[in-house]
């Protein structure tokens, strides 16, 4: 007696929890299907990405810093890269800013990072990027959403509907967002419950329907065992 009478309990809670968790696990199953749909190599652009595979690589030891820095200013790391089959130092200052400087002896501050610059680095490295739509400038604290890093960058808009970002003091690309990176985005937004930011993956909405949705879900397997004995004795 005792056990039909939680099980008829149980069999309520499940109801009303399922019209609470229906619409969020609906949510989650479909916005999970959309964002497993493609690989996320492709999500993130890579495919667009040209292989760099003949590029000049750096040989040998590292040499020492072939410049003297200005005693004035601290920097938090500093490294080389390849541009353009050329080595590069990238001096990270204390405010975060970044410094380039040319590895040869005696190497002086390059150029800032303009759109002439970006727009070869673009054609050369992103398949369809010889023919931009349109090239804009963004301040730190202005990115675009769909970059959302608080770097300056510039903005490479490509007719496919792919947008490519280049960090301006770097002058490496930053990101690749292809428009169904976008859709992903999106989806992701909803997935997590934070559509403004896309980042909070644990604040008290998405727990509470999470832990909701774990209760029912137990529930449901518990009155699996009751079906099962209502059928035996049928």
């Amino acid at each position: 007696m005792a056990r039909q009478l939680w099980m008829a309990r149980f069999a309520r809670w499940h109801i009303w929890l399922g019209w609470l968790i229906g619409v969020p696990l609906v949510l989650w199953t479909v916005t999970g299907l959309v964002m497993v749909a493609r690989p996320i190599d492709e999500v993130r652009g890579n495919h667009l990405r040209k292989d760099l595979a003949a590029e000049p690589l750096l040989t040998g030891n590292p040499a020492p810093i072939p410049f003297q820095l200005d005693g004035s200013q601290r920097y938090s790391e500093m490294r080389a890269i390849m541009q353009n089959g050329q080595p590069v130092w990238l001096l990270t200052r204390e405010d975060g800013s970044i410094e380039r400087r040319s590895a040869a002896v005696d190497g002086p501050a390059l150029p800032p990072v303009d759109e002439a610059y970006v727009r070869a680095l673009v054609a050369a490295r992103i398949v369809g990027g010889d023919d931009p739509v349109s090239i804009r400038q963004f301040a730190a604290d202005e990115a675009p959403f769909d970059f959302r890093r608080a770097v300056p960058s510039w903005q490479v808009a490509l007719a496919d509907g792919t947008n490519v970002y280049v960090h301006a003091q770097t002058g490496e690309i930053a990101a690749v967002r292809t428009r169904f990176w976008r859709v992903f985005d999106f989806m992701w937004g909803l997935h997590i419950m934070d559509l403004q930011t896309r980042e909070d993956t644990s604040h008290p909405i998405l727990i509470l329907f999470a832990a909701l949705a774990a209760i029912g879900s137990v529930i449901g397997c518990i009155l699996l065992f009751r079906r099962r004995r209502a059928r035996k004795r049928a």
